[in-house]
């Protein structure tokens, strides 16, 4: 239910965020406004975090995160072998060869999902292939995958199996402690989250 939520919010936006795509003035947009409201509305750019940690743990080569929040956060941490890109850097040219090629998956991700989906907007419009966003950022990330909740002993096998899943995904990706994200800043009101990973036993259950 969280992730239908999340997603919502993520879509209702969409139109405010296509208006608010900053001019672009050296790098002329291949897709207008209608066509890439059209492919959000498919919401076909969205990997979920269960997608991801799979690949991560296969070690797919094709897949390239991409952190679009500023460096403070992402030192503080950021996924398995991504790279920083901050938002306001997304047009410099010394990025172009990484955003525009037809090899690997990039995804895009922040706290939440909305400046991930500004990325995707704005690269999409310039016509790159294969950028994708993570559905609902490092939040939902340590929510599903880090910080899993147990179902109840009486659930659908395939609720939990996929319990199993994610506490091995965890396990294997969480390094080894209990990372806390607070309300992403792109989905709420003005200031930035802030970010830590915390030293010690990662819990297997609870939230957020």
């Amino acid at each position: 239910m969280k992730a239908r939520v999340i997603l919502s919010i993520s879509i209702v936006g969409l139109g405010l965020i296509i208006a608010a795509v900053p001019q672009n003035t050296t790098h002329p947009y291949k897709l207008t406004a209608s066509q890439l409201l059209e492919e959000a509305n498919g919401r076909q750019q969205f990997f979920s975090p269960d997608e991801l940690a799979e690949k991560l743990i296969n070690k797919d080569p094709l897949i390239q995160l991409i952190d679009v929040r500023d460096q403070g956060d992402f030192e503080k941490y950021s996924l398995p072998g991504a790279i920083n890109i901050p938002f306001s850097d997304l047009l410099s040219e010394q990025w172009k060869e990484v955003l525009d090629q037809d090899i690997k998956l990039n995804i895009f991700y922040s706290n939440g999902s909305v400046e991930a989906n500004q990325a995707w907007m704005i690269t999409r419009q310039l016509g790159y292939n294969n950028i994708f966003v993570l559905e609902g950022g490092l939040n939902y990330w340590v929510e599903t995958i880090l910080n899993p909740s147990k179902p109840a002993s009486t659930a659908p096998n395939e609720e939990l199996a996929r319990y199993d899943f994610r506490q091995a995904a965890g396990s294997a990706l969480g390094g080894g402690g209990a990372v806390q994200l607070a309300a992403p800043a792109d989905q709420s009101s003005g200031a930035k989250p802030s970010v830590t990973k915390k030293t010690g036993k990662k819990k297997a259950s609870g939230g957020c």
